[in-house]
């Protein structure tokens, strides 16, 4: 066995997107009127393909058709999106839909209904059975560009900001999302702040903070948290951030599923977490809002009055 001391040294390998910049020396502006703290819901419209592809498991995975796990999964967009729209109408919130494009021929009711709503319109990929890795390059560009050109034919609005499938990303995703027209991605969750990113043609693209903590598939799905553990934890992360905002501006995202969120029982507990956000909103404490806005507002404070 070889015990002689290694000495690690060089620079490891660097993504080269943005550099290093701790959260205690950030450049100091407020919300609108004020808050400190921006709050959005992510709210993730998923279409799979039956029989093949990828897919959240409620049960062990059968041999394909996996009737049980598919059909849990529709659920999501025939019953618990729905009862989501309610929830959300009840509580005047608005929401951010990052929708696969197969919902337009699937169901195209359910994005019209957030549409109607005047909700934002997020390119999340054409379904979650694949991953955006799979394409070449050439292939990533078109899936980019359809997404885009699809939302906005059928939805009258050009989606802003994109959401990779599984959040997988080639090494050009940041600079093919800034040629492709989009302002923002959500696939990096390695800050509370919206800051920019840097791209291979020097195009615009922004990160917008979404999490993978407050998320209810890795937290409900893969560590088989409760549902009433799940919405005490937005509980706690939004009053230690609304703390935490009297310094500076920071972005609390909430990631959901409507095939898991909503489900009656969890529904009930995610309903009592919106209302104690929606109380301090009311109490002028916090804004809420959209990714596409935060985007904005960032941007314009830092000087890039151009953004939409």
């Amino acid at each position: 066995m070889d015990t002689t001391p290694r000495r690690y040294h060089g620079l490891l390998p660097h993504h080269a997107r943005f550099d290093y910049a701790p959260i205690t020396r950030r450049p100091a502006y407020r919300w609108p009127d004020g808050a400190g703290l921006a709050v959005y819901l992510g709210f993730n419209v998923e279409h799979f393909a039956f029989g093949e592809g990828l897919g959240a498991n409620i049960g062990p995975a059968s041999p394909q058709p996996d009737v049980l796990n598919y059909a849990w999964r529709e659920y999501g967009n025939r019953v618990g999106a729905w009862r989501c729209l309610e929830l959300f109408e009840q509580l005047g919130m608005p929401a951010a839909a990052l929708i696969n494009t197969a919902l337009y021929d699937h169901c195209p009711e359910l994005i019209q209904a957030f549409v109607q709503r005047g909700d934002e319109i997020v390119g999340h990929g054409h379904t979650n059975a694949e991953r955006q890795t799979m394409f070449d390059e050439d292939g990533e560009r078109a899936l980019l560009a359809d997404c885009r050109d699809r939302i906005l034919k059928e939805s009258g609005v050009a989606p802003r900001g994109w959401l990779s499938p599984w959040i997988s990303e080639s090494r050009f995703t940041p600079d093919l999302l800034a040629e492709t027209g989009y302002d923002y991605t959500l696939n990096w969750c390695h800050d509370d702040q919206p800051h920019r990113m840097r791209t291979r043609n020097g195009g615009s693209l922004w990160t917008v903070p979404y999490p993978q903590e407050l998320n209810d598939v890795p937290m409900i799905v893969a560590r088989q948290m409760d549902a009433k553990d799940f919405a005490a934890m937005i509980v706690d992360n939004f009053d230690e951030m609304l703390e935490q905002s009297v310094r500076q501006p920071l972005v609390m995202g909430i990631a959901l599923h409507p095939y898991i969120v909503g489900q009656p029982y969890r529904l009930r507990h995610l309903r009592g977490a919106l209302q104690h956000i929606a109380a301090a909103r009311d109490a002028g404490r916090v804004w809420m809002t959209t990714p596409g806005a935060i985007c904005t507002h960032a941007a314009q404070a830092a000087g890039q009055e151009d953004i939409k």
